[in-house]
């Protein structure tokens, strides 16, 4: 079911990209929001540092024992990012715009077949290890792949409101 709801997702996001032209894609709503070509970016990134991550968890038990925060456990009974804005790092407020609209298209197909991959591998790992999640303490394989397609589902709401915006400037 976890691949199965990330590939959704995740096409949801590629086919997405079928209506926008590069401009629309690097317009930012306000001058300290992100372009929807940032929010791609931003995606890619992360889910990247997740595949990391879970490739880690399929290596080794360390951590074995550790235990997601509160709110991590919440989320992922929830399966889902609770429904507000999250303040993220600070580096977020220098994210690149991307190259070229094929360009987000690759690194998204790219990670669609890794994380495939990578549940292959974890089916077949005697591993229980985890890692540890900048602020919601530990999370095992599985739950950094829930986590990942959580955050691309998270991330809908904020393109929903930079559809708006760009509907408004076509207006």
């Amino acid at each position: 079911m976890l691949i199965k709801d990330f590939n959704n997702t995740i096409d949801l996001w590629i086919k997405a990209l079928d209506q926008y032209d590069f401009r629309q894609l690097c317009t930012k709503p306000s001058a300290d929001g992100w372009s929807l070509g940032q929010v791609y970016i931003h995606l890619i990134d992360d889910t990247n540092y997740y595949i990391e991550q879970v490739k880690l968890c399929i290596a080794t038990n360390e951590h074995s024992l550790e235990e997601a925060s509160p709110t991590a456990k919440v989320m992922f009974l929830n399966n889902d990012f609770p429904d507000m804005a999250i303040e993220g790092a600070p580096s977020n407020s220098t994210m690149p715009q991307p190259e070229s609209k094929a360009q987000l298209i690759t690194h998204l197909t790219d990670i669609k077949n890794e994380i495939n991959l990578l549940l292959e591998l974890l089916e077949k790992s005697p591993a229980k290890g985890k890692t540890k999640h900048p602020g919601l303490h530990y999370f095992n394989a599985p739950e950094w792949l829930q986590f990942a397609e959580m955050h691309f589902r998270h991330h809908l709401r904020q393109k929903k409101r930079i559809d708006h915006f760009l509907e408004q400037l076509s207006v």
